[in-house]
């Protein structure tokens, strides 16, 4: 077969799986992480085989202890670096045996240790990263569970609460995972594991319809995902705007603990809850009442919009560096009833808080 009819024969195949459903959906590539320095991989190797090589096995290969996923997996690295790995990493997965290894939440690592570990894994796993878009994947629940019902229940459980394999109702994981993350999975599968890719065997639709299953699971059992129609409004704001302002006992002037704010949100105090995140990660998880306003905010257009006689909450995943970027704007222009929630949202849900999430298209 010449290369015009291996042209010819491809084009026919591609058209008959985009008859059936059947054809993958392409991925653009993006660029890799940085390179470690020798140093930075010698100790990631050392912290790896200290921390991980339990569960998840000296080689990387999985399943030694707690049913661990295998390390090893060029569909997990691509799609899933940054931060599908590093936040469980950090903060671990509520629910399971996976521990949190950040030092502020009482593991044994720092910040740095855990990006190199991070980028450590996805060098040794050779895989090339792809780009995955913020926007939810939409599909008919509905049908999704009943997809899910048919295919995916023996290894990860009726309610996605997991048997041999990961928990899929996991809420840090859906609260860390994009859709385009879980939807890459379900498709392309995970080499050297029993998590074959479903592509060949599911149409397009019933992979969008599973990913939107497994996201409608995302909510904590009192706060339910809203659909998204818009993005608050400055009279949207203020939570419990009739009620008294908590009375925070910051910590170095700055810092409030997701203990004493959720205290403050149980007993429906007076706040604003600034979510200084992109506003892309504000849709897929946070704290219910919590207003987009990214730490790129032109603070001169959007200061008009916050009194000052309320108490401000802000927050982000750094666990803190965005927003007390924006709190130190904030204070300069006079607003002293300003604090920044010192664990960050990764580690409130790790602390088993409630957050909330919003379906729909960001415009």
């Amino acid at each position: 077969m010449n290369n015009v009819e291996k042209l010819v024969f491809a084009g026919l195949l591609y058209g008959i799986l985009m008859s059936n459903g059947l054809a993958q959906k392409v991925y653009e590539k993006q660029e890799p992480p940085r390179e470690l320095t020798t140093e930075q991989a010698q100790v990631a190797a050392k912290n790896y085989q200290k921390y991980c090589s339990l569960c998840h096995g000296e080689n990387r290969e999985g399943y030694k202890n707690d049913h661990a996923p295998s390390l090893r997996s060029k569909t997990l690295f691509e799609s899933g670096v940054p931060h599908s790995i590093l936040r469980p990493i950090s903060y671990g997965r509520q629910g399971t045996a996976m521990a949190g290894y950040l030092d502020e939440v009482g593991g044994p690592m720092s910040l740095d240790e855990v990006w190199d570990l991070t980028y450590w894994l996805f060098w040794q796993s050779g895989a090339e990263r792809i780009k995955l878009s913020e926007n939810p994947v939409l599909g008919d629940i509905a049908r999704g569970a009943i997809v899910y019902q048919e295919n995916c229940t023996a290894c990860h459980g009726v309610n996605g609460e997991g048997v041999n394999a990961p928990a899929l109702a996991n809420q840090s994981a859906l609260a860390h995972n994009k859709d385009e993350f879980i939807r890459y999975t379900i498709e392309k599968g995970r080499e050297g594991t029993p998590m074959l890719g479903y592509a060949g065997t599911l149409s397009a639709d019933d992979i969008d319809n599973v990913t939107a299953y497994l996201r409608s699971k995302a909510k904590d059992s009192n706060v339910e995902s809203t659909v998204l129609t818009s993005l608050p409004t400055p009279d949207q704001y203020v939570i419990n705007p009739e009620n008294d302002d908590p009375e925070f006992e910051l910590a170095d002037n700055m810092y409030v603990s997701s203990v004493d704010l959720y205290e403050a949100i149980k007993a429906n105090k007076r706040m604003i809850l600034l979510d200084t995140r992109v506003p892309s990660v504000w849709q897929r998880a946070h704290i219910k009442g919590a207003v987009p306003f990214p730490y790129y905010t032109d603070l001169a257009d959007k200061v008009k919009d916050l009194p000052k006689d309320v108490q401000i909450v802000g927050y982000c995943s750094c666990p803190r560096a965005a927003t007390e970027y924006i709190v130190k704007q904030l204070r300069e222009l006079g607003y002293d009833k300003t604090a920044v929630l010192y664990e960050g949202i990764f580690g409130w849900m790790n602390l088993g808080y409630p957050v909330t999430s919003a379906q729909g298209e960001l415009e």
